[in-house]
């Protein structure tokens, strides 16, 4: 297995990690590297098996845990509750209470509204030169994931400043500051939570916090934690996935002249060719063998899901951005047991919001270079400005 050297935080390598994925695939579907101190998985091929394969989890075995930080605690003990950071039992008993009340009727029900949120930022863009994240990519999400919660809408830009804080928590080269701010997020978040959970149970509505205390199966219910790590999960994996897959998106459409005709081809060429998340990791839970490496028990590995759509070997032409290709095959949803629950949602939101975008600003053009925000595990724009 070679070993590589590369800074997450190097700024070439932020404006443009794919070379960088491309090297690594080159030495093989398994690599070490350096920086991270972490074999890492290359190709698709490895990277779906490490996601199905059970005899890997989320969840580091008890033995090799080391005590959280007190002044850390306050964002762990939400995390002890996240389905995405938890495996069986508690895992899947989480996930089906949750798709219970996530159906695909309320997602559905979700259209129209999208539909005319849209138009109504569109409605409001500024003359001359404006920020598109700021005007259409970070408050379309945040307003969808408050009305499906069923909390109020003007509650969006704290919303997102919450989980803006929160997700600092998982990108490389993160300070105390960034810590400190974390954890005032997640009791903020939480307090807020905590107090619309009791509201509900005495008010109950036709939304999701109401659906979720609701949920039953087998006499389990969510407890009131795992109902707030829940809310908030949602929000902060499926609003900061969304937001950057439809910067990145919209970025790729400008670059090329192309225009979304094909929804769904587009939306899944966005996913294959920039998407909002690079790295995922995984523990190994008993020794295996596999692409010609031995894991240990306890030992992390890393998925690099942003290589796998350029992995020549699934995807003709990879480094091409090209939405007329026959299938654009990708992980950027993960796969197994832990696919992204929110998947069907951060869907349709892109498959209607960008080309409503382009109908409507059909002189959409970049007046300025786009360059991507130093988040890596995550990949998505510090701004994207335009005018049309």
């Amino acid at each position: 297995m070679q070993s590589l050297s590369q800074s997450p935080t190097d700024p070439d390598f932020v404006q443009n990690p794919y070379p960088f994925y491309a090297r690594a695939r080159s030495a093989g579907p398994l690599v070490y590297w350096q920086d991270y101190q972490m074999v890492c998985a290359t190709t698709h091929d490895a990277v779906n098996a490490l996601l199905r394969d059970r005899r890997f989890g989320r969840e580091q075995p008890e033995e090799f845990r080391r005590p959280v930080p007190d002044h850390l605690r306050p964002f762990y003990a939400v995390e002890a509750h996240s389905m995405l950071e938890l495996e069986p039992p508690r895992h899947p008993r989480l996930r089906s209470l949750v798709l219970r009340a996530f159906t695909t009727r309320r997602i559905a029900g979700l259209r129209e509204g999208i539909v005319s949120l849209c138009h109504q930022l569109i409605d409001a863009f500024p003359d001359g030169g404006f920020d598109l994240l700021d005007a259409y990519a970070r408050p379309l999400p945040v307003t969808v994931i408050a009305r499906l919660l069923g909390v109020p809408e003007e509650m969006g830009p704290k919303l997102l400043e919450w989980s803006n804080a929160m997700v600092m928590m998982y990108q490389a080269g993160r300070t105390r500051a960034d810590e400190d701010k974390a954890v005032a997020a997640t009791e903020s978040f939480v307090a807020f939570m905590r107090g619309y959970v009791e509201k509900r149970r005495q008010e109950p509505r036709d939304d999701l916090i109401t659906s979720l205390i609701a949920a039953e199966e087998d006499g389990e219910r969510l407890t009131t934690d795992e109902l707030i790590t829940t809310c908030i999960l949602l929000l902060n994996a499926g609003h900061e996935a969304t937001v950057h897959t439809l910067g990145n998106g919209a970025k790729a459409l400008l670059e090329t002249g192309m225009r979304p005709d094909d929804p769904d081809a587009v939306v899944e060429e966005i996913m294959r060719y920039d998407p909002p998340l690079h790295l995922f990791t995984r523990y190994a839970y008993e020794e295996i063998e596999l692409f010609g490496h031995t894991f240990e028990r306890g030992e992390e590995v890393g998925l690099l899901l942003g290589s796998v759509g350029h992995d020549g070997r699934v995807n003709d032409t990879p480094e091409a951005f090209d939405p007329t290709r026959a299938a654009a095959t990708h992980l950027a949803f993960g796969a197994g047991l832990h696919f992204c629950v929110g998947a069907p949602l951060a869907r349709m939101e892109l498959q209607i919001a960008l080309p409503i975008l382009f109908e409507r600003c059909p002189d959409l053009h970049l007046t300025e270079p786009p360059r991507y925000a130093d988040i890596y595990h995550f990949h998505g724009l510090d701004r994207l400005m335009v005018a049309r």
